[in-house]
């Protein structure tokens, strides 16, 4: 793999000509290229993904070079950034190079000179990834101490927390296994009036239905088999409070109509009990199913959903929210060193690197494992790739040849587009070392017999892998 390949550039600049060119340019480099329009999307894209450089114009009508540089230096401080520009003074290259800038590049420049310039970012970012001490990089748009995002998606989920935490409605959290579910429950208790009362959770898959449904509600002494005295349910013991059924899509239709008739008079009976106690409390639920689809089906009751769901909360992948990646590492970093007693200062950049191109089909928590597995692994003060133990899921074929069943839609998609490129590359070799045996060798030739443009067969060839110097 082209090691160029790695390294992700996302080019800013509100004309149309400058970014495909650019684009262009890049791409017969082997780098992948995310271009934005002006600096208020490229910050967008910036928020949700990774990139190694930004090349970014210093005059653009909607949030200007200095401004992008600016928020960089927040949300990604250690990514070099290139400014471009075909108004230079000496003003403007100061100023540029006072807020951050990498580099200063006057239009128009040629191919080789914003290459030359990429290549020596990338190098810096590099050894910012090597020398990177990221435990202090904890942001402080968090709503929880353990709970982090700068990216927009979580941002929202942050907003929302925040709206619905003084009131007392039901909330419906959803997402992935993984995506931090207990924590925004956890974040909505912290954040209201209940703050000081107890806060209840409850997996709802862990207790076959009569266990459940006696730690929900409570028995009395005598109403079943093994109640040798009364116990109050978790709807009384959270009374004041906050409970939190997780996984609340595995409750039987009984255990369900229970649920919402608790809900609707505000009491609760326990069982083989006749006195009802009235509770006060702020339920939250969670699942990684979809509720609705199962009311279709006839698989959850639909008035239980529209009382549960009254402000729904989705949870993004932790794949759509790859810019918080760094951030979440350095929490983890630190907090399972403290727990060792070790300092370990980062990642090295063949680490980051392996998890930034990583799908976490898994989430937060299997981030979350994969930092505390590689903190006790390390020897050094550096996390090397090695350490990090990643998973062989996302490969195309297990060992023994098999397919591997994809876990979710990204995963097969990735799969698809690896067994895409493995079938069609034969063909594409057999095209090209065609083409240029036709024509001895000459790439210029080639392309035009072919009816491809010089740099996109240069391009092909890059990709294959083909070197001319090695037939002539």
């Amino acid at each position: 793999m082209d090691e160029n390949a790695t390294h992700k550039i996302l080019v800013i600049d509100d004309e149309a000509i400058i970014r495909e060119g650019l684009r262009q340019a890049l791409t017969m480099e082997g780098y992948p290229v995310v271009v934005a329009q002006n600096g208020k999307v490229g910050m967008e894209k910036l928020q949700n993904d990774s990139f190694s450089v930004v090349i970014s114009d210093l005059k653009m009508p909607i949030m200007g070079g200095i401004e992008v540089l600016k928020t960089i230096s927040v949300l990604q401080p250690n990514v070099p950034v290139i400014i471009i520009t075909g108004f230079a003074t000496v003003d403007s290259a100061v100023d540029a190079m006072k807020n951050g800038a990498f580099e200063y590049l006057t239009k128009p420049f040629l191919p080789d000179q914003i290459i030359e310039k990429v290549q020596a970012a990338v190098s810096k970012r590099l050894m910012n990834l090597e020398s990177e001490v990221i435990t202090n990089s904890i942001p402080d748009e968090t709503v929880d101490d353990s709970f982090i995002g700068k990216s927009e998606p979580m941002q929202k989920v942050f907003q929302r927390i925040l709206q619905v935490a003084p009131t007392s409605s039901s909330v419906l959290i959803t997402g992935e296994s993984g995506t931090g579910k207990e924590l925004v429950a956890r974040a909505i208790h912290n954040n209201s009036p209940r703050k000081d009362e107890a806060f209840v959770a409850i997996d709802c898959n862990s207790l076959p239905e009569n266990l459940l449904e006696s730690e929900l509600f409570g028995h009395v002494k005598g109403s079943f088999t093994g109640a040798t005295q009364s116990k109050p349910g978790l709807f009384s013991v959270a009374s004041g409070g906050s409970l939190f059924l997780d996984e609340i899509a595995n409750l039987s239709m009984a255990t369900q109509a229970k649920l919402l008739r608790v809900l609707q008079q505000r009491e609760v009976s326990p069982i083989g009990g006749t006195k009802a106690t009235p509770i006060d409390i702020r339920l939250i639920a969670a699942t990684n199913r979809g509720l609705d689809k199962m009311v279709e089906e006839g698989n959850f009751r639909d008035d239980l959903y529209f009382r549960l769901n009254i402000i729904p909360i989705s949870l993004p992948p932790l794949r759509e929210r790859a810019g918080d990646i760094p951030l979440l590492i350095g929490y983890f970093l630190k907090k399972f060193s403290a727990d060792i007693g070790r300092e370990i200062k980062g990642l090295a950049a063949d680490a980051h690197l392996a998890l930034r191109d990583y799908l976490f089909p898994g989430n937060v928590r299997e981030l979350e494992n994969i930092i505390e597995r590689a903190v006790v692994l390390t020897q050094g003060d550096l996390i090397q790739r090695e350490s990090l133990e990643l998973p062989d899921s996302q490969d195309i074929a297990a060992g023994n040849g098999e397919m591997v069943a994809p876990i979710n839609t990204e995963e097969l998609k990735e799969v698809k587009r690896k067994l895409r490129e493995q079938a069609v590359e034969p063909a594409e070799k057999a095209f090209v070392y065609a083409a240029l045996e036709r024509n001895n060798w000459n790439v210029t030739k080639a392309a035009e017999e072919t009816g491809m443009l010089r740099p996109n067969f240069q391009a092909l060839l890059k990709k294959l892998g083909i070197s001319i110097k090695d037939h002539v």
